[in-house]
């Protein structure tokens, strides 16, 4: 019986190795760089949940959930962004959605990982994170002049603080966001 079980172990060990294995263009073949591997391997240890992605040089690149209703991967698609693929991203080819809607993605669990021209970048992010508050700032600064104003025609008088001086100083310079 022993010489049986020895005989398929054998038999299993031989075939579980792929004729690929062992042509020379694929065991040498390499897509990045041993510094490359080595820089995804230490951004490995400190990020355990989802991996870096790489620069693709004229996009900012991130993940996006699909699993938010309101911030959909459709509605994201209409606003410019473009799915990253393992073309883009050399060393993520494991990482590619093998089946559903998202197929040929990079995709992790229910992040996909997505690519914004960087011009269009610069725009949502001079919106969302100063033309946006500033408004915002000037929609206060109104307000606060108005109840100054109220309090003086009714003999009292409004004490601001230091911040809302500075919301009329004027107009931060223009953003600079970079990916």
């Amino acid at each position: 019986m022993q010489e049986v079980d020895d005989r398929l172990k054998k038999e299993l060990g031989a075939s579980r190795r792929s004729r690929a294995a062992d042509d020379r263009s694929v065991t040498e073949r390499r897509d990045i760089s041993d510094t490359d591997r080595l820089r995804m391997f230490q951004n490995a240890l400190f990020n355990d949940a989802l991996p870096d992605l790489p620069d693709i040089p004229g996009y900012h690149v991130c993940w996006l959930t699909t699993a938010n209703p309101r911030d959909s991967i459709q509605r994201r698609m209409q606003l410019g962004y473009e799915p990253v693929t393992a073309e883009d991203a050399p060393g993520l080819e494991f990482s590619t959605v093998k089946t559903g809607e998202h197929v040929g993605m990079v995709g992790i669990n229910e992040m996909l990982a997505f690519k914004l021209p960087m011009d269009l970048y610069e725009l949502y992010m001079q919106e969302a994170h100063h033309d946006a508050p500033n408004r915002e700032e000037n929609k206060l600064a109104e307000t606060a002049e108005m109840l100054r104003d109220q309090a003086e025609r009714s003999g009292g008088r409004l004490i601001e603080g230091d911040g809302l001086t500075e919301l009329r100083s004027g107009q931060p310079a223009r953003g600079r966001f970079d990916s």
